[in-house]
């Protein structure tokens, strides 16, 4: 299943002109397809970005299992200017978590909490921005999202990223873990990278 792994392979698709962007899930071990996150914001917020930056409207990004009718996660952004808060919902649409951007923060980062909405991990970047660690309350990695280099002419001229999101083995025995990280890791490029 594809909520059950513990490693991930996001890739953006490359687009000249586009409202809404879409990702490729690959395993990384037999670099097989295996899902497909999509931007599916309401029509208004989607021709909104024709004339506000996509990091002030609200969006939901649905997950997919490679086949699948149904999502098998969704986040919904809402919109913000200083902080940006993202709500993580089940294929039944019970909230598994939430991110909270922090205001300020020189890599970018999230603090990342449980549906009760206790703080149960941190989610910081490093000062590049490109690399992130999932961090329990006591500070022990649970997972790290990094940003993949795509090529010269592809980094220069698109936007389009590619990540590599890993999941610790202590916290891949923690239900909803495997959920959140791979949330984090579409969460962060929605919030931080997508610029347009």
């Amino acid at each position: 299943m594809l909520l059950n792994r513990r490693s991930y392979i996001v890739k953006e698709h490359v687009s000249l002109l586009k409202l809404t962007d879409t990702y490729d899930l690959f395993d990384p071990e037999t670099q097989q397809a295996i899902g497909v996150a999509k931007d599916e914001p309401a029509s208004w917020a989607k021709y909104g970005r024709l004339l506000v930056k996509k990091n002030f409207l609200p969006t939901t990004i649905n997950i997919y299992e490679a086949g699948a009718p149904r999502p098998v996660l969704s986040l919904k952004k809402a919109p913000g200017f200083l902080r940006t808060r993202v709500e993580v919902s089940d294929a039944n649409g019970l909230v598994i978590g939430r991110f909270t951007s922090k205001a300020f923060s020189l890599g970018g980062g999230f603090y990342a909490h449980d549906a009760t909405g206790q703080q149960v991990a941190e989610v910081k970047g490093d000062w590049k921005g490109w690399n992130f660690r999932f961090l329990d309350g006591s500070g022990a990695e649970l997972g790290t999202v990094s940003k993949k280099w795509g090529g010269l002419g592809k980094e220069l001229f698109t936007s389009a990223d590619t990540y590599v999101i890993a999941l610790s083995d202590r916290a891949a025995q923690v239900q909803h873990q495997s959920a959140l990280l791979l949330a984090a890791g579409l969460a962060i490029d929605i919030v931080f990278k997508e610029k347009a």
